[in-house]
């Protein structure tokens, strides 16, 4: 019913039609998102012919023509740099210091952690990773399923792009025309909201299934384990302590952040003697091939986000969504059922430059801040990175295991449902993305 409307509304032919059967037919072909989106956005324009292809060029260009997106290979390096120096392995230590007091301690532990790499890295598949070789084999050795410790793992790392400083924030702020370090403030609580919702699950599942014991540690011991650990670890704390000072006192552009973060995370694998110059080539070339598919994305989505705004997509869903309910809860239900599944099948850059334009005008049109729709825009991508049975940061788990991703999935489900909570309250409360903001914002 939905499409029925969009046609009446738009009067959609095959110049819109093809391009996207094309689109969905080489990303099943696994031919890179990039390429899907630049041969849609080609044959679109060739077809509908609205626009010139000599302004293709241009478009490429002009779409990664920003000082921001300098950020996202900074951050993307400044992550590679912490796991090569072993800083991210203090981080792991002083979570566990933390949690130790209770049962389900390294459970925990490996959550906090999640979240600390999310805080520097930006990236949810590089924390998966980083996080996963860490922490999945000792949390077997505690007690917990295999699957189960994967799906924790792959849970905790979507807060790479759920807390800020995050990649995905850069490049919607981009697409939007909204500073990221305005998006950076407004995702504090939600991000640590959802870090608290996937502690709590696990503590939950903890306690039903006694996965890990522990829990027995005295005040007094638990403090000087903490003390201890603090002691031997507190320097690896400088690099997100600069990135967050830097960016939300203002002394800092997230583009500086993540300079200064890169420059004094090699000063302390050089003091360390973590770091020779020989990992040099491995970690650009590591960190260049990462930055080598989200800017490729961000460059072929502006001809697309050009031809679909010519053909009137964007305004023709509005009118159309509308048309079959103006009940704001539902829209905004519907938004989130939509994000989610994108999540699913596509990774947070592609679902940003192709929905974000579309499903904008519909926040507008009921009245959501825009702001809070950036955040439950982001939050609900990054629950579909966990849900069953395509998530992508089930696959990076399942990838560096061997472990089945039905096993993994089906222990995911209870993160799910958590977080799925903390995105309904997002889309419904918006004190809780624009309490930090100035009042003009609000």
């Amino acid at each position: 019913m939905l499409w029925q409307q969009l046609n009446q509304t738009v009067e959609l032919g095959w110049d819109f039609y093809l391009p996207v059967i094309m689109f969905v037919g080489l990303i099943a072909m696994a031919v890179p998102v990039w390429a899907a989106i630049g041969a849609a956005a080609i044959t679109m324009l060739i077809m509908s012919g609205d626009l010139p292809l000599s302004a293709v060029g241009e478009s490429l260009f002009t779409g990664i023509d920003a000082f921001a997106l300098t950020a996202v290979p900074l951050f993307i390096l400044t992550g590679d740099v912490l796991v090569r120096t072993g800083l991210s392995r203090k981080f792991l230590d002083v979570a566990e210091a933390l949690t130790c007091w209770t049962k389900g301690g390294f459970g925990s532990a490996t959550v906090l952690v999640c979240g600390m790499f999310a805080a520097i890295s930006g990236s949810d598949a590089a924390g998966a990773a980083a996080v996963g070789r860490m922490t999945i084999n000792r949390l077997v050795e505690s007690g917990y399923p295999r699957p189960y410790a994967c799906a924790l793992v792959a849970a905790g790392a979507c807060t790479g792009i759920l807390i800020p400083p995050s990649i995905a924030y850069i490049i919607i702020g981009l697409v939007l025309g909204i500073s990221a370090s305005t998006l950076f403030l407004a995702a504090l609580i939600p991000g640590l909201a959802i870090l608290v919702s996937i502690l709590v699950t696990n503590i939950i599942m903890n306690r039903l299934y006694s996965y890990e014991s522990g829990g027995n540690m005295s005040m007094g011991e638990w403090s000087a384990n903490l003390l201890k650990s603090l002691k031997s670890g507190w320097y690896a704390f400088i690099v997100p302590g600069i990135i967050f000072y830097g960016i939300f006192s203002g002394r800092l552009t997230p583009t500086e952040a993540g300079a200064t973060a890169v420059v004094v995370t090699i000063i302390m694998g050089f003091i360390l003697k973590t770091l020779k110059l020989s990992d040099f080539p491995a970690m650009l070339v590591s960190s260049a091939k990462v930055n080598g598919v989200i800017l490729p994305i961000i460059a072929f989505s502006a001809p697309l986000a050009e031809a679909l705004a010519i053909m009137g997509v964007p305004q023709g869903f509005v009118t159309a969504v509308t048309g079959l309910t103006d009940d704001p809860a539902m829209l905004i239900l519907l938004m989130i059922g939509i994000l989610i599944a994108a999540g699913c099948v596509m990774e947070t850059t592609p679902n940003i430059v192709i929905l974000a334009p579309i499903l904008k005008p519909l926040a507008d049109n009921i009245g959501m801040n825009e702001i809070q729709f950036c955040i439950m825009m982001i939050t609900a991508l990054g629950v579909g990175f966990i849900t069953p049975p395509l998530g992508l940061n089930l696959f990076v788990v399942s990838g560096i295991t061997g472990e089945s991703i039905l096993k993994i999935a089906a222990r995911a489900v209870p993160f799910v449902l958590t977080m799925l909570i903390v995105v309904l309250l997002i889309a419904y409360v918006p004190a809780i993305s624009t309490t930090l903001l100035p009042d003009i914002y609000k």
